[in-house]
């Protein structure tokens, strides 16, 4: 997991904990390699949160692919509009 992700979720942790349980989200991991470790430390904290995912985390694996910009913001756009709808 990237440092400023984990600076993140450190300082929004505890006064987050009881404030936002049960809200939706979703995850992108740009790795090098199979991001296993950064999506399992993220997922670890966001357990705690007790948030709830809206669809599998999206990897973004090895070299950088212009398909990638596509598939976040493809990721970003059914978020917004899941909420928009009410759906998440």
């Amino acid at each position: 997991m990237a440092g400023l992700i984990k600076d993140f979720f450190e300082r929004i942790y505890y006064p987050c904990l009881e404030e936002t349980e049960a809200l939706p989200y979703a995850i992108y991991v740009r790795a090098g390699n199979d991001g296993a470790g950064a999506q399992t430390s993220m997922e670890k904290i966001i357990t705690g949160l007790k948030w709830k995912p809206v669809q599998s985390p999206l990897i973004c694996r090895g070299d950088y692919r212009l398909e990638f910009v596509q598939q976040c913001e493809t990721l970003g756009q059914t978020m917004a509009a899941g909420l928009e709808a009410g759906i998440f």
